[in-house]
């Protein structure tokens, strides 16, 4: 069976503190506006449907312009810091 390699993307994420949600909603856009969950978790409308930001997950913003959340362990375990936006 063959091996694969994910292919070197740069893509823009935040961290879901609990307390930052203007941020959040600011790199979410004005239609991708996120519902809090009575947990204090984010909803955010993704390719596969909606799912939860939990406060500590990452929101990603994907190749395409998708969002969607991501553990901080899978997030370590994949992406590193490349640069800041201006």
């Amino acid at each position: 069976m063959p091996f694969f390699r994910k292919k070197p993307v740069t893509i823009e994420a935040i961290f879901w503190s609990g307390d930052n949600l203007p941020q959040v909603m600011q790199f979410m856009g004005p239609d991708l506006s996120g519902k809090l969950t009575d947990e204090g978790g984010i909803q955010i409308r993704t390719l596969e449907g909606t799912m939860t930001a939990n406060e500590g997950d990452w929101i990603i913003r994907g190749v395409k312009g998708e969002l969607y959340p991501c553990k901080p362990d899978i997030f370590d375990a994949t992406y590193e810091r490349v640069g800041e936006k201006l």
